[in-house]
């Protein structure tokens, strides 16, 4: 008997070997995007990009988020979410890597895309792991164990790389995006070592969206106005301080900004077990975060900026919270399709609704009209949250 408990319950040791490897991979699902920005003035100069090129290296990734999160779908249907992920962080690197080799514009933007599509496929294979490597009562954390890496890798991009990483290289933007990207083979690699499988599912999961599920797109639309907030207003901070005249405040509001993320993301280590499945606090941080975003346009100076940073902390715990959720409310095997149909949603909303944002403020020139656009879409979507339903959850 008490040798049947200890191989259905799974040693510290492998527990804490699945909870780093999580880690490394969820850092490298925004490391090899947000290193762009960084590097971009750099990369312009090099390849002569213009103004919508240049901005193309952080978009493009972004729409490719919601492109590939069918394939990679499909893939955890074929190969199982390890193997999906393994697979997706070398398409990545493969990219990423790439980006630092080419010779003109057009191979630039296809390694860009190739990194992205990697990206992407990386999404949903992470939360169909988690039932695959941890037991029921350890998804949530193991969630906000994989988004800190990502939250994490969001601020090291953004805030490491001219600093640290450019010195280190000669100040080559090519070697710098090698130097960042090749790592990642080494996390793929030791995604092999063994440990037990919770789950092994008995036939082949379907993989294309099950749009008669409701949270599809339920969660989708949620994690769309997580996601458009968050880069919208990461995309526009320097044309709205411009516009205001206080662009010389840009450095610290982007390094707050991301820096905020982190921190939500390690309040959600603490606190993912009470949070996770509960619809009052996506309500409060849904409606907080849109406050948030509201404040960033209105308010001047210093207090803009803490508001800026006031949603984005709240956007970084509402995301965690959306993306934890789909381990929770289905089988094992349906984990990887809800996910990809939720990123699907999801991230198309992110590219579109502040492009969408960018043209109302070309027509009227004022960049606050971008932020108004995302807040009217985030009140359209709030009645959402409202009438989630999780009595379905699985576990």
């Amino acid at each position: 008997m008490l040798n049947t408990l200890a191989k259905a319950r799974p040693a510290r040791s492998q527990l804490v070997l699945s909870g780093v490897l999580l880690w490394l991979a969820g850092f490298y699902l925004r490391i090899p995007i947000l290193v762009a920005p960084a590097l971009a003035p750099s990369i312009a100069d090099d390849l002569g990009l213009t103004q919508a090129l240049t901005g193309a290296l952080t978009t493009l990734p972004i729409l490719m988020l919601a492109i590939g999160a069918m394939p990679g779908s499909l893939a955890i249907s074929r190969f199982g979410p390890r193997n999906t992920l393994a697979l997706a962080m070398v398409v990545m690197v493969v990219g990423s890597a790439g980006r630092g080799l080419v010779p003109d514009i057009t191979t630039l933007m296809v390694a860009s895309a190739v990194m992205g599509l990697g990206v992407a496929m990386m999404q949903p294979a992470l939360p169909a792991l988690l039932s695959r490597w941890l037991p029921p009562h350890h998804l949530a954390i193991g969630s906000a164990i994989y988004m800190n890496g990502m939250l994490v890798g969001e601020f090291t991009g953004a805030g490491v790389t001219l600093p640290v990483i450019m010195p280190l290289v000669d100040h080559s933007w090519r070697l710098t995006l090698i130097v960042w990207s090749l790592p990642a083979l080494m996390v793929a690699a030791l995604l092999f070592l063994p440990r037990p499988a919770q789950v092994r599912p008995g036939r082949r999961s379907a993989w294309l969206p099950d749009w008669r599920n409701p949270l599809t797109l339920k969660l989708g639309l949620l994690l769309g106005l997580s996601g458009c907030i968050f880069f919208g207003l990461n995309a526009y901070m320097g044309n709205l301080l411009a516009q205001r005249g206080e662009l010389e405040l840009l450095p610290d509001a982007l390094f707050w900004y991301n820096l905020a993320q982190v921190v939500a993301s390690l309040l959600m280590l603490k606190m993912a077990r009470p949070w996770v499945g509960r619809k009052s606090v996506i309500v409060v941080l849904a409606i907080a975060s849109l406050l948030g975003t509201l404040g960033a346009a209105l308010l001047d100076g210093w207090l803009a900026i803490a508001s800026a940073t006031f949603m984005s902390f709240c956007a970084g715990t509402l995301l965690i919270l959306l993306v934890a959720l789909p381990p929770l409310l289905v089988p094992a095997e349906a984990t990887g399709q809800l996910s990809a149909g939720n990123f699907l949603v999801g991230y198309t909303l992110a590219f579109g609704v502040p492009m969408l944002g960018g043209v109302i403020a070309d027509a009227t020139g004022d960049v606050r009209h971008a932020l108004f656009t995302m807040v009217v879409y985030g009140v359209a979507v709030l009645p959402i949250a409202w009438k989630l339903d999780f009595s379905a959850r699985s576990v």
